[in-house]
């Protein structure tokens, strides 16, 4: 036998006659629980709603990827150019120019005494995906088909 909570309040002014009677909403059957449509409705517009989330958060990820790319290229220009005011030669050694890439991030440097060029990768992308840039005499890269189009020109492959 189940039992029922019934919410009870007194009936009448405060100080009244005392009698208590039941409060119940009308057209409110006795249950407890979700019934199996109510619950599979649910699960449907959570699934509709991922399928909405999904593919929008990895195209956010994506181009934060790219963005710190183009970061670590431009700052390695910067290294670049101060190594070069000092031994008037460009270094393909990252080591010697104090250069830290951000986490995840791959670069490949080649140099020579009059320019330098190189490509980056990010490990939450393909192995085809980058960016890559050159500067003075360098032969233009290339990474995944894309080469930049002028010297100093950050080419990803987006």
């Amino acid at each position: 036998m189940r039992t029922r909570e019934v919410a009870w309040h007194r009936c009448g002014p405060p100080g009244g006659s005392g009698r208590v009677s039941e409060v119940r909403t009308p057209g409110w059957p006795d249950r407890r629980g979700f019934t199996l449509v109510e619950l599979l409705v649910v699960l449907v517009v959570i699934g509709i709603l991922a399928a909405i989330a999904v593919p929008q958060f990895t195209k956010v990820r994506e181009r934060a990827y790219y963005a710190t790319l183009q970061a670590d290229i431009r700052n390695l220009a910067a290294q670049q150019e101060l190594y070069y005011a000092t031994n008037y030669s460009y270094t393909s050694t990252l080591s010697d120019l104090g250069f830290v890439t951000s986490q995840g991030v791959t670069v490949a440097v080649t140099a020579s005494e009059s320019g330098w060029s190189a490509t980056a990768e990010h490990d939450g992308l393909g192995s085809d995906e980058g960016c890559a840039v050159y500067y003075g005499s360098a032969t233009a890269p290339t990474i995944g088909g894309m080469s930049p189009a002028a010297e100093g020109q950050v080419a990803c492959t987006t």
